[in-house]
């Protein structure tokens, strides 16, 4: 089998993390994944060394990609366009569409009209993505199914295997909170200022790890804030971190016993969350659907009310002060992570739902041409 998933941005996020997952797994099983994007937001090293990519903009060159490659499926996350040049090339074969967005307004353009094309499903990420994308549509069967994680490669590190010399380089005495994600207005950059303004005037053991945001929209108005705040002290600032040495930075956390902590106001999943739990480290969070359903409060992590500095504060204190709780969740949250969001276990979901949708004959989407 041969699918083909198209999506917008290639960046370094959850969709195209957990889409690199599956197709490593896919492969194992048979199923070939190539993948087209219209703009590289500086995730192209995530992607290529295990999937033919294709990057452009212009239609038809996506339309001859279509054309000639006998793909089986066609996989369309949040990208209303794509109906278009499925229409054009005459793609014959089954068409699934990702609902990825966590906000209506914004997922709305990508579920209004599917230009004559009639998908044979929505997959989502989360049971709360499905309540958001039923709003939308009640016509269309919808699928959950989580995001994986290759255990083999987010896990745990031994001390004796963990990078110490890459950057971010671990100082003595001070207790790591890493800060993992975007620069922009949803993963709410700006609590996080507020949080470790509070906690510098706290205390002076603990030190922010800011990973990500090189081609974020608001990184410049992060970089303003951080240095007008007298925060670079506190705030170590790292906007490019190859995703290879990511369980490195990890472990590094771990080590320093401490957690992750997530601002975000909404989200549809949360990689960043499970490639943590399986590392051994524990979250902080707010309270809120899918998050929820990912981590469970004095279990995996601490989950603070809405957007609450004060209570984040105490949450992220709770963990980084309790060794033997730090240690507790964190054995808890690898084994969650393991039970339910392995790799193996959710890539098997989606096979299923490709074989039935696709059918084991293995005969293409027939391209009708006009030659």
């Amino acid at each position: 089998m041969k699918v083909l998933v198209i999506w917008r941005l290639l960046t370094v996020g959850g969709v195209n993390a957990g889409w690199r997952n599956r197709s490593i797994y896919f492969k194992k099983h048979g199923i070939e994944t190539e993948f087209l994007y219209t703009t590289d937001h500086g995730g192209l090293h995530i992607m290529q060394d295990v999937a033919p990519v294709y990057v452009t903009k212009d239609e038809n060159e996506i339309i001859t990609i279509i054309k000639n490659n006998n793909y089986n499926a066609i996989i369309v996350v949040d990208t209303g366009k794509a109906f278009k040049w499925i229409k054009k090339a005459d793609f014959k074969g089954p068409v699934i569409v990702e609902a990825r967005t966590p906000e209506l307004m914004k997922l709305k353009p990508h579920l209004k009209t599917f230009r004559g094309i009639n998908p044979e499903t929505i997959v989502v990420p989360s049971y709360y993505q499905k309540r958001l994308v039923s709003i939308l549509t009640d016509e269309i069967p919808i699928n959950v199914i989580y995001n994986g994680i290759d255990t083999s490669f987010f896990r745990a590190l031994p001390e004796g295997e963990i990078d110490f010399e890459q950057a971010p380089i671990l100082p003595k005495d001070k207790k790591i909170i890493g800060w993992i994600g975007r620069l922009d207005k949803r993963k709410n950059w700006q609590m996080l200022i507020e949080v470790a303004k509070m906690i510098k005037n706290q205390r002076s053991d603990i030190e922010f790890w800011v990973i990500g945001g090189a081609q974020s929209v608001q990184r410049e108005e992060f970089k303003a804030v951080w240095q007008e705040e007298r925060l670079t002290d506190v705030i170590k600032w790292f906007p490019v971190i190859p995703y290879q040495q990511m369980p490195h930075v990890y472990a590094k956390i771990r080590k320093s016993d401490g957690c992750t902590l997530a601002t975000t106001k909404t989200e549809s999943f949360g990689n960043t969350f499970i490639e943590s739990m399986v590392s051994g480290v524990p979250v902080v969070a707010s309270k809120m659907m899918p998050v929820t359903e990912l981590v469970e409060h004095g279990k995996h992590g601490l989950l603070f009310r809405g957007q609450n500095v004060d209570d984040a504060v105490n949450q992220l204190y709770g963990i980084v002060d309790n060794p033997v709780q730090h240690q507790q969740m964190s054995e808890a949250a690898i084994e969650r992570v393991h039970e339910k969001f392995a790799i193996q276990k959710v890539a098997e979901d989606y096979i299923h739902l490709l074989k039935r949708i696709v059918g084991d004959s293995g005969e293409t989407g027939e391209v009708i041409t006009n030659d």
